[in-house]
């Protein structure tokens, strides 16, 4: 028995996965654009990371001359963690603005 193909549902497929291509490409440029500063637990370091990861900026506030190099780099360390951790948040919650709830084709 030959199966007969629903040209509805094929322009529909069609219609959502353009939507989906507009949406992915919406996401990558949020992702690109949007920015979260993140500061280490004694706020001398402070770290802007997109929402991609991409770290763009990093600034010292005050002076470096009385940290011992164990003690920056764990502020270091811990700054950069918590900028991976807030580049994973900003993204999953662009995701979810930018993709919304999906319906499966036929139950608009």
């Amino acid at each position: 028995m030959a199966r007969e193909i629903d040209e509805a549902w094929i322009d529909e497929a069609i219609e959502r996965y353009q939507r989906l291509e507009r949406l992915r490409d919406e996401f990558d440029k949020a992702v690109a654009s949007h920015s979260v500063s993140v500061h280490s637990p004694d706020n001398s370091i402070e770290i802007v990371v997109t929402a991609a990861g991409a770290i763009t900026d990093v600034r010292i506030h005050g002076t470096l001359h009385h940290r011992n190099p164990a003690e920056l780099a764990r502020e270091i360390q811990a700054v950069v963690t918590t900028a991976a951790d807030a580049a994973r948040w900003a993204r999953a919650k662009l995701h979810g603005e930018v993709f919304g709830k999906h319906h499966r084709l036929g139950k608009d």
